[in-house]
C-alpha cells in the first residue's frame, strides 16, 4: 500500500491525509501478546516491516515503535530487553506491525514517534533525515 504514494522529494513530509494501514492481528482478530508470539510460526523471519509495542491495563501506553528488516529478531530482542518488559506488568504487551515499503519506513516511524510518544526511546529517530510519514495507529476494534 505504502509503496504507492508520492512524497514530494527526498527528505520532505508527506502532507496527505493519514495513510490507512492494516496492522497485523491474530487469526481471532486481535493483536498478539509481544511474550507469547512465535516469531517463526508467524512466518517473520527475514520479513522488513514497522513495529509497535504498547501495554494495556487501566491507563494504556505506547512503549516502542521501529523499523526493521527482519521482524523476527527485531520481536525476539524486544521479548528479551528489560526497559521494554517493565511494562508487560501494566496490563500485558502487545505488538502489532505492517511491511511497509523500506524506502518508507523511516519516514512512518519518525511520525509514530512523533505522535504516539512511546515511554522507551528509539535511538535511531534522532537520526532520521525524511520527513514524517502519517499512518494510522493501531487500534482495537470496538
Amino acid at each position: 500500500m505504502l509503496g504507492f504514494f508520492k512524497k514530494d522529494k527526498p527528505g520532505s513530509a508527506y502532507t496527505g491525509p493519514p495513510i490507512e494501514v492494516d496492522w497485523v492481528r491474530n487469526s481471532r482478530g486481535k493483536f498478539h501478546r509481544l511474550l507469547h508470539i512465535d516469531t517463526t510460526s508467524e512466518g517473520l523471519r527475514g520479513l522488513s516491516g514497522v513495529y509497535v509495542i504498547w501495554h494495556s491495563g487501566v491507563k494504556p501506553g505506547w512503549v516502542y515503535v521501529d523499523r526493521t528488516s527482519n521482524l523476527a529478531s527485531a520481536l525476539d530482542t524486544a521479548q528479551e530487553n528489560e526497559d521494554i518488559n517493565e511494562y508487560e506488568i501494566n496490563g500485558g504487551l502487545y505488538v502489532t506491525w505492517y511491511p511497509i515499503v523500506e524506502k518508507h519506513q523511516d519516514g512512518v516511524v519518525k511520525f509514530l514517534n512523533e505522535t504516539m510518544k512511546p515511554k522507551v526511546k528509539n535511538p535511531h529517530v534522532s537520526g532520521i533525515k525524511d520527513g514524517a510519514i502519517s499512518v494510522v495507529v493501531p487500534k482495537r476494534k470496538g
